[in-house]
């Protein structure tokens, strides 16, 4: 994983961070910081923390793989002969509604995800929504008629949230703070994974003369979620979240066994343990765990403003147009083939895959803020020239023209995918602390899936009232993320999530900077107890 890089551009930036100690006197901070840039020895090296990320393959890096397959399918079905004669040619109003009804589930179940993630833990959050989307598959792949249909697609949509909030603040409270930030990229990067595995299922049917060319695709739509429902029991809950419900001993089993190779002696895994537990408890001086916590304070409505306008921004910088409307954009460039629009399709989605995971691992070497300000200058510039291509093809009904409008959505895709989806998971947990993140993530999922509501239902209604004219409402929201990344977003890239918990706390509570040492002593007091021999039993169990 290039670690020798990623620690260089880690060292970086705690240098230019060094002239600025936390108020709060953390001495743990340092501390872990330190011990992360000592670490010469590669994931792949180390056997415990080898299997943790390869059980994160199947079991929480593939929750965003349905998140894809959805978009995918969707689009693909529309190529579908039999799904197209069997609900009646939907069009315009009907089509927004059908592709509408999975964002519209995923909104109503928002604001009751972090009282699940935080009653009952992040794996059990991941598992509850896993299984509600394989029964909306069930009844979409048994759907006799057009409700039916739009029924199941609200049911998947109700459970993909949970299980998105569960798994990818599993991941960030779970992995080695090394490798943090690049599995939360990758966490994004698995949506193309569904993607492909849609398009190439509805190529491979949709020349089917029965219903089964339509439900076949709906029947794989639950393959995801099974294939995490297995996996996820062989990984640990998130050791922040056991800390929490003052389950010290597990949590520092779970540092120890993953992040110390099963050394009960480590400092880094001491030093980090002390830190979560120092930060928490500190945490939980400012904050109750409570919608209205979100709003009390400065810091917090910034973030939550952050967190909402990531929700509008990764759904309203054109990706929705390619994921849900393929079929749509390829009519109107006078491309009508079917088979011609499903390999278009599978193209531009094995393209995305292949860019999505190259730049994840990459993405996290570069501070975060200038990734998302070069995300959204070359969007911009994209979605300029395809304005204009579009609107030449419109006039002149040349082939060139509808040609570089293809060419302009391969191009597209790497400029979306090098922070929307790259960052957008490796971010928020970095901006929100411990007793808030999950609320800060339903925040997100709540706009992006508001903003996925709207786009689906509008999108195939603009492109056929406004034709290419409907592209600059997207260029103009565009050239307004820039704006608002290059004032608003915070510099985050070099930290730990602990060292990021009072990112914008430091004068409005330096109260409770008095009250560290009493943290302090406790969370020694926690480890020491812990190292006792406590560890090294529970630690055995997890073997």
């Amino acid at each position: 994983m290039a670690d020798r890089d990623e620690k260089e551009s880690v060292a970086q930036h705690e240098h230019n961070d060094a002239a600025a100690p936390s108020v709060f006197g953390n001495e743990y901070d340092t501390v872990v910081s330190s011990l992360v840039l000592q670490d010469d020895i590669p994931w792949y090296r180390k056997r415990n923390l080898r299997r943790l990320y390869l059980l994160f393959v199947g079991s929480v890096l593939c929750v965003e793989t349905t998140s894809g397959y959805d978009a995918s399918v969707t689009n693909g079905l529309q190529s579908v002969p039999t799904w197209v004669s069997f609900f009646d040619n939907p069009t315009t109003t009907i089509l927004g509604l059908m592709g509408s009804m999975y964002a519209l589930g995923a909104i109503v179940s928002v604001p009751f995800v972090p009282y699940i993630a935080d009653a009952f833990g992040r794996r059990r959050s991941t598992q509850l929504g896993c299984l509600i989307i394989c029964c909306g598959a069930a009844i979409q792949t048994a759907s006799q008629v057009r409700g039916m249909f739009m029924a199941a697609r609200v049911i998947i949509g109700i459970g993909i949230t949970p299980a998105i909030v569960g798994g990818s603040n599993l991941i960030s409270e779970l992995a080695h703070p090394k490798e943090r930030a690049r599995l939360g990229s990758l966490f994004n990067a698995f949506f193309f994974t569904g993607s492909s595995l849609a398009a190439i299922v509805t190529i491979a049917t949709f020349r089917m003369k029965s219903d089964w060319g339509w439900r076949i695709p709906s029947v794989f739509q639950i393959l995801p979620s099974i294939i995490t429902l297995i996996f996820i029991n062989f990984i640990p809950e998130s050791p922040r979240w056991l800390i929490a419900k003052g389950r010290d001993s597990e949590a520092l089993a779970v540092i120890v066994e993953y992040h110390a190779e099963g050394n009960p002696e480590s400092e880094f895994a001491t030093a980090e343990f002390a830190q979560i537990k120092q930060t928490l408890a500190l945490e939980k001086e400012i904050a109750k765990q409570s919608w209205s916590s979100l709003l009390k304070t400065k810091g917090n409505r910034r973030r939550v403003m952050i967190a909402a306008f990531l929700g509008l921004a990764t759904q309203w910088s054109g990706n929705g147009l390619i994921s849900y409307y393929l079929t749509s954009i390829l009519t109107n460039v006078g491309i009508t083939d079917s088979l011609t629009k499903q390999v278009i399709n599978l193209s531009i989605t094995l393209w995305g895959a292949i860019t999505a995971f190259t730049i994840a691992f990459w993405s996290t070497r570069f501070p975060r803020r200038r990734a998302y300000l070069a995300c959204t200058i070359s969007i911009l510039i994209v979605f300029v020239i395809w304005t204009a291509a579009s609107a030449q093809y419109s006039a002149t009904k040349s082939k060139s023209w509808s040609a570089l409008v293809i060419a302009l959505i391969f191009i597209y895709q790497p400029c979306y995918n090098i922070a929307f989806n790259a960052l957008s998971y490796a971010y928020l947990p970095e901006l929100f602390p411990y007793q808030t993140r999950t609320r800060g993530a339903s925040v997100f999922q709540w706009f992006s899936r508001a903003a996925l509501f709207l786009n689906t239902f509008v999108n195939p209604i603009g492109m056929q009232k406004a034709g290419w004219k409907y592209l600059t409402s997207y260029c103009v929201f565009i050239a307004f993320e820039i704006i608002f990344i290059y004032f608003l977003f915070p510099e985050t890239a070099g930290k730990s999530i602990e060292e990021l918990a009072f990112l914008y706390e430091d004068d409005a509570h330096a109260e409770q900077a008095r009250r560290v040492t009493g943290y302090k002593a406790e969370a020694d007091h926690a480890v020491h107890e812990s190292m006792d021999g406590t560890v090294t039993r529970t630690a055995a169990t997890l073997a």
